[in-house]
């Protein structure tokens, strides 16, 4: 089940609204909880038990590790609920990787190869490994008490919202929320606003420029001219940050309407002036984990510059791993690992010197180069791709696009970049944050709606999409 689905929004957010606030507050992490495994279930119906057990066996292994007083026997409870979180992500997220590049390995030396049943990835399966591991350590280093109750553990770590993409929601910061929870007319229009918010993203930009990214990506590159080429990777670059944030927005909002405040994951990436400032805005829990949770406990910049060159290297490298089983992915993490590297040896003082707008266009344009070998898994076909970017061939692209294609386009890259201007920053904050008086509450209600009505028109016209991040 996804947000941007009829089911989702005609069937199961307004049943689950109002079973939710029908009952007393006691009982409302139950309703979650139920919810939740409806939810997941109806899309993965074959991992919720491997699901409930994984979170059912770290609730009492956290326990144990907290109760102990040896600290030795604690260190062992900690790395076995590391562990069975962890190993469930390496099988069912990279078996079938290692097999193919075991196998791959050993037919140079004509062994026989290693046969594995292909592993179906469970959805949203690295978002809760990761939520469960900061958990595990949080609680392990003192920052938190263990929960007592397993229904209210469960309800962290399987919570619908958040649970299939993210974002990473850290214990410590709704510790709180979990147990009680306050909730008000102006929080849950403000939540219902930016789930809309949210879902129009994903639905009116995203999907719309999705469907002519898929048809261009699916072309023959070598006959693409450099035109082409980099309205479709301007195109997917669009798109990828539209349907993510937009998923985004749509948790952050939902949790809002629920009582939760759950962190930002976006903070217009694209305005960046350098790729270290870039990852300070994209994907905001998934870096603030890495840095946690591998990034410091590596050494972080406290040690030799080469040492701490090779920590960021090791960071990017495990991140990129992390978005996929693939080769291309890897060297995705490389390349960003790369341009971080070489700003900290005094790219960024370059960028200082030629002022803010040049800056944010080059950053703009190493990051589309970077999506360019996200998108691509075959590294023959993505060295094409790239190579037509700087061909500088530029033909008529008149008849390959048609007007809703650009109309959107154009309208993603404005919003993308509307926040480098002190009107759009306070257009945002307006939207996003500010409390709204009588009339501007009626007006934002109306809005919601319309946008609401608007989106489901446009997903019965267009077809189910997922999300992009789904698979990751």
């Amino acid at each position: 089940m996804v947000f941007s689905s009829n089911i989702f929004l005609l069937y199961f957010l307004p049943i689950f609204l109002v079973c939710y606030f029908a009952c007393p507050k006691k009982f409302r992490n139950y309703i979650i909880l139920l919810f939740s495994i409806v939810f997941y279930g109806y899309g993965a119906p074959d991992f919720i038990l491997v699901l409930l057990g994984s979170t059912i066996a770290n609730f009492f292994l956290v326990k144990l590790m907290h109760k102990t007083e040896k600290h030795t026997l604690k260190k062992f409870y900690c790395g076995l609920a590391i562990t069975v979180s962890l190993g469930l992500l390496v099988y069912y997220k990279y078996a079938n990787f290692l097999v193919d590049n075991i196998n791959a390995l050993t037919s140079l030396f004509g062994w026989n190869a290693v046969t594995l049943a292909k592993v179906m990835l469970p959805i949203g399966i690295s978002f809760f490994t990761f939520q469960s591991i900061t958990y595990v350590i949080d609680t392990y280093r003192g920052s938190n008490e263990p929960m007592k109750r397993l229904s209210d553990y469960i309800v962290y770590i399987m919570m619908f919202p958040q649970l299939i993409a993210g974002p990473i929601v850290r214990y410590c910061d709704i510790e709180s929320e979990i147990r009680e929870r306050s909730y008000s007319a102006e929080q849950c229009l403000q939540g219902l606003f930016r789930f809309v918010i949210g879902l129009s993203k994903k639905v009116l930009i995203a999907d719309v420029i999705g469907i002519q990214v898929d048809k261009l990506f699916a072309t023959d590159f070598a006959v693409m001219d450099s035109g082409t080429a980099w309205i479709t990777i301007a195109a997917y670059t669009m798109q990828l940050y539209f349907d993510f944030a937009g998923y985004s927005d749509m948790a952050i909002g939902l949790g809002k309407i629920m009582g939760f405040h759950f962190p930002e994951n976006f903070d217009n990436p694209y305005n960046s002036r350098s790729i270290t400032e870039f990852w300070r805005r994209w994907h905001i829990t998934l870096g603030s984990f890495m840095r946690n949770y591998l990034y410091i406990p590596l050494g972080g910049n406290r040690v030799s510059k080469p040492r701490m060159y090779f920590n960021l290297w090791i960071v990017f490298l495990l991140s990129g791993l992390w978005h996929g089983a693939s080769w291309n992915f890897v060297i995705w993490g490389a390349y960003h690992g790369f341009w971080l590297v070489l700003e900290r040896m005094g790219l960024k003082k370059f960028y200082e010197k030629i002022g803010k707008v040049p800056s944010v266009l080059i950053t703009f344009i190493i990051a589309m180069v970077g999506w360019a070998i996200f998108r691509i898994e075959d590294l023959g076909q993505c060295w094409t791709f790239i190579s037509r970017l700087f061909a500088f061939d530029f033909q008529s692209i008149s008849n390959v696009y048609d007007s809703q294609f650009f109309t959107t386009l154009i309208v993603a890259l404005v919003f993308s970049f509307i926040t480098l201007f002190p009107f759009g920053k306070k257009l945002q904050d307006t939207v996003y944050y500010k409390e709204h008086s009588v009339s501007g509450t009626v007006v934002a209600w109306v809005f919601a709606m319309f946008m609401m009505f608007f989106c489901i028109a446009s997903i019965n016209a267009v077809g189910f999409s997922p999300f992009i991040y789904f698979r990751f």
